[in-house]
């Protein structure tokens, strides 16, 4: 299998055992490599997350031997993907790059033996509601936000969200996971990353379980662990799960490529990236 169906297949795992990866609780921190201390980010979180271990620590076979610890006989350790960069000399004498995916093979800490983990980390208490709002204010540029009705969507036409009203939704996650759908929509108009699921508005029209869902959903989870609450679950039955099975049977490169593009929405909202816009405006300063 190439990398794209190796990462899908365990992404289905996932699926066909009763669990989207995007909408799992996010009771641990990100999860992290141990020894470069980095974060592991787009669907390496999912990977990693939805395996069974309480450590957010992570490390390749190597790692834990070169720290003078070994992996426990019989574990099984989680594919994680990388982006190889090449370089290729052109017949003009530039120089131009391509990127190749790849992955590599980590073992959560408490697979291995002889090794120390780091000290748990304190989590701060906060409150899920300021964080959230947080989070929502910290956009630039945002979309308008309308309340009332009930359904909740994105119109690209008009960057505009409509959302039901807060006391209309049974918890605090359940609002703020639906807000932050629509906000990770909005994040592909023209004006912002111009993404062609939005930015095409035949395409957003008819995006039910599409790519552009796809990044949708994997974006809201990582504002909902940024906010500390939990993704909704509401839809995790049955036809839900299948129909993304079905999806990423037939497109073995969406949820690689969709989890990246969340990720950039995500920062995006965040404060992290610029939009489009402010990146011509400062290539052109």
């Amino acid at each position: 299998m190439n990398v794209y169906e190796v990462i899908t297949a365990r992404i289905l795992e996932s699926l066909a055992n009763g669990v989207a990866p995007w909408r799992r609780a996010w009771t641990t921190e990100t999860p992290k490599n141990l020894v470069s201390g980095k974060d592991y980010r787009g669907v390496n979180v999912f990977l990693l997350q939805a395996s069974a271990f309480e450590s957010s620590y992570w490390l390749t076979f190597k790692q834990a031997k070169d720290l003078g610890g070994i992996v426990k006989r019989g574990e099984r350790g989680c594919p994680v993907v990388f982006w190889k960069v090449t370089e290729k000399q052109e017949s003009n004498g530039k120089i131009s790059k391509g990127f190749l995916l790849r992955y590599f093979t980590v073992f959560n800490i408490q697979q291995t033996e002889g090794i120390e983990a780091p000290e748990g980390t304190t989590f701060r208490l906060i409150d899920e509601v300021e964080e959230c709002e947080r989070i929502v204010a910290s956009y630039a540029n945002p979309p308008r936000i309308d309340h009332g009705g009930g359904a909740a969507f994105y119109v690209p036409s008009q960057d505009r969200i409509q959302i039901p009203g807060r006391k209309t939704f049974s918890s605090v996650p359940e609002y703020y996971s639906t807000i932050f759908h629509e906000l990770i929509h909005s994040t592909g108009h023209t004006s912002r990353l111009a993404r062609k699921g939005v930015a095409d508005s035949s395409r957003f029209a008819s995006h039910e379980y599409s790519f552009e869902e796809l990044i949708a959903e994997c974006g809201a989870a990582f504002l909902c662990a940024e906010g500390g609450i939990s993704p909704s679950t509401i839809d995790n039955s049955a036809a839900y799960l299948g129909s993304w099975i079905k999806k990423l049977k037939s497109e073995p490169r969406w949820i690689v490529e969709a989890a990246s593009h969340a990720s950039k929405a995500a920062d995006l909202i965040l404060g992290k990236v610029p939009s489009v816009n402010a990146q011509a405006a400062e290539e052109a300063a």
